[in-house]
């Protein structure tokens, strides 16, 4: 559990540190540049300021709420993306509850879809072929909620995803980044219209998953260079007992890189 939360927090730090963030408490809200975590999970900012004396941070998110103008080319753009992110809020959909929202960012911007208003038509009109292809790639944090959302309400089987959950059911503890509202007042996801705050709190929940993907693989392939090096290493020494390494071949190394993928963090199709 500990080496969980040890990775989790490297790779919070390869995402934001030296960048300037916002930090919004219950009573206020504070820019500053990351500087690291502390053990006790406390964020290290320096060059605070208050968030009056800058300009309220642009967020490019769309919301979609009805099937007409908007809906088709917004579906259009979606399938034009070779990965997309995804998220979902809702009341209690960790118990297969009611999805309320679905959030799915591209490379342009976050389009919020209103279950709750467009029902099962969103799904009939292009959303299920866009979480059903396996063109598409779909980036997650923890599929599990959302997929079976999805399939006990909707009949969509979410398919090729690449799921940014590490390990066992550890999150990362921001609410900037990771919020999954869990512990919050459920009624907020029925009300409508939707509060601008949290129309943009969700659309910050997705905006960097495609990115946290690529860091996810850079440590990966930082996994798999070690491995190599010990086949180089073993490779120069005398053929003698266990030293002596014979290289795979192209699909033993397929079957290693695989065993690699799931020790490393989870990688999953739901």
């Amino acid at each position: 559990m500990e080496n969980s939360c040890n990775v989790i927090s490297s790779l919070f730090m390869a995402l934001l540190k030296g960048k300037r963030i916002k930090l919004t408490l219950k009573n206020a809200s504070y820019f500053g540049i990351v500087q690291g975590i502390n053990s006790n999970k406390t964020l290290v900012l320096a060059d605070v300021s208050d968030s009056n004396d800058h300009e309220e941070e642009s967020i490019n998110f769309e919301l979609i709420d009805k099937i007409h103008v908007k809906f088709g080319p917004a579906v259009m753009h979606i399938n034009k993306e070779q990965v997309i992110g995804v998220g979902g809020e809702g009341v209690e959909i960790f118990k297969n509850g009611r999805l309320c929202w679905l959030q799915i960012a591209t490379s342009k911007k976050v389009y919020l879809f209103d279950i709750l208003l467009l029902g099962a038509q969103a799904f009939k009109n292009g959303l299920s072929m866009i979480l059903e292809s396996k063109q598409i790639l779909k980036v997650i944090h923890d599929c599990r909620a959302i997929a079976a959302c999805l399939i006990a309400q909707f009949g969509v089987q979410l398919t090729n995803v690449f799921d940014t959950q590490v390990r066992a059911n550890v999150h990362l503890t921001t609410a900037y980044y990771f919020w999954d509202g869990k512990n919050e007042e459920t009624e907020m996801w029925y009300k409508r219209p939707c509060p601008l705050p949290l129309l943009k709190v969700m659309a910050l929940s997705v905006i960097h998953l495609k990115r946290l993907r690529l860091v996810l693989l850079d440590r990966l392939m930082t996994d798999y260079m070690v491995l190599v090096d010990s086949y180089l290493s073993s490779s120069l020494g005398e053929p003698d007992g266990l030293e002596y390494v014979i290289m795979v071949s192209h699909s033993g190394m397929i079957s290693e890189m695989c065993a690699l993928w799931k020790d490393s963090f989870l990688f999953m199709t739901c």
